[in-house]
């Protein structure tokens, strides 16, 4: 598998925004295994220790779960704690320049929700 990587952002980074977004698209679910290291490694033609770095950095933040010669695990209630981390980053983040830059443009939030898709 080929794969296209952003240079401007490390590539443990991307990846475990990849997973992050396979958890919470329902791709990988609570309870099931994540593909092994070496899986990924090969797949993506990446060094392992970079898939190693990545998913250790998902087990600090507690949303992947070691089982001793088992592998790697989503964690119960990953899913709910990614989607308050994502609530919560825009609307600190992304909300605030979104609502100003409709108030430059004179847009009215409530008719933007009524209006049909086009």
């Amino acid at each position: 598998m080929v794969h296209v990587w952003n240079d401007a952002v490390p590539i443990y980074r991307q990846l475990r925004d990849r997973v992050v977004a396979m958890i919470l698209d329902g791709e990988l679910r609570e309870g099931e295994a994540v593909p092994s290291v070496r899986q990924v490694a090969v797949d993506f033609q990446i060094n392992p220790l970079t898939v190693s770095k990545s998913y250790q950095e998902l087990v600090d933040e507690d949303l992947l779960e070691k089982r001793r010669g088992l592998g790697l695990f989503v964690r119960e209630g990953a899913r709910e704690r990614l989607l308050d981390l994502e609530r919560q980053r825009f609307l600190s983040d992304e909300w605030p320049m979104l609502k100003a830059r409709l108030a430059r443009m004179n847009l009215d939030i409530s008719k933007l929700l009524t209006t049909g898709d086009t």
